[in-house]
């Protein structure tokens, strides 16, 4: 394939990017509303358009910046609002929610893996379009694993962290929820420092290995 100018980059990645966020978000709406929350429905964020979503700074501009210069992808969208004390089951309803965003990240991480196997069998067939799907198949696959396994670390407000703080017993996971406010400034922490690298990056590698090792089976 084609050495990539940074526009041709950029149009590839973006796509992936935006549906990754958006369904991320989307997803923890819908499942909070189907367990009797109807706070992000009220609030409009029951949607696929990526507007409703996209921090212009955390979700297109950071990720990009990253994901074009570094090996790390880090960035945000707009939090969908929840209320857990409209949840019919509060701990286990939370827990359902917030495993929401990282589940569909690796659905569609799937669905981006098939994608890349059509695109590489039509590579051969003459396929318009076929190499640019194909590489936009590999950022999809990448994103979206990066976006779950990122926010299934179990620290607040993350996914993971919500996840723990639900099934621990009630008390340890109050303790935990006060520590929130500190759970950003440490992600960053981590990050600056390259602890965050040195925990994802295995795990990122492991993970692509298993979904390269799907497409080949498949084509």
């Amino acid at each position: 394939m084609l050495e990539l100018s940074l526009l041709q980059k950029i149009a590839i990645g973006i796509v992936p990017i935006l549906l990754a966020v958006t369904v991320h978000e989307a997803a923890h709406g819908y499942v909070a509303n189907a367990l009797g929350d109807p706070t992000a429905k009220r609030a409009g964020r029951l949607t696929l358009n990526p507007i409703r979503h996209i921090d212009w700074l955390g979700t297109l501009v950071v990720p990009l910046l990253m994901y074009l210069f570094t090996q790390f992808v880090f960035g945000w969208a707009k939090p969908v609002p929840i209320n857990p004390s409209r949840l019919r089951e509060p701990r286990r309803g939370m827990f359902l929610v917030a495993a929401a965003g990282p589940g569909v990240n690796v659905l569609m991480a799937i669905g981006w893996a098939l994608l890349t196997v059509v695109a590489l069998k039509g590579l051969d067939g003459g396929m318009p379009f076929a190499e640019p799907l194909a590489l936009m198949g590999q950022v999809g696959i990448f994103i979206n694993l990066i976006l779950a396994v990122f926010n299934l670390l179990p620290i607040l407000p993350l996914d993971g962290g919500r996840m723990l703080a639900s099934v621990l017993p009630p008390a340890w996971g109050e303790r935990m929820s006060r520590l929130e406010p500190w759970g950003l400034p440490i992600v960053v922490v981590l990050l600056v420092s390259g602890v965050l690298s040195s925990i994802l990056l295995p795990i990122m590698g492991t993970l692509i290995g298993w979904f390269n090792t799907l497409i080949h089976a498949l084509l």
